[in-house]
């Protein structure tokens, strides 16, 4: 039980004294970019989809 107390305190301690938090703005700017960037890639492989099944219906057509 003394370990699990230690580790929950070492957990604690690097919380709160060690990691850099974002201020409120840093973490606006960074949640549009990835906003941004998850709806660039979800285009980006929507039209490669539809672009295959383009092409794979037109090799259906012809055979």
């Amino acid at each position: 039980m003394g370990r699990l107390k230690n580790l929950w305190n070492v957990t604690v301690d690097e919380l709160v004294n060690k990691v850099t938090w974002p201020s409120w703005d840093e973490l606006v700017q960074s949640t549009v970019i990835v906003l941004v960037a998850s709806i660039i890639f979800a285009l980006a492989i929507y039209l490669l989809d539809k672009g295959f099944d383009l092409i794979t219906n037109l090799l259906y057509k012809l055979f």
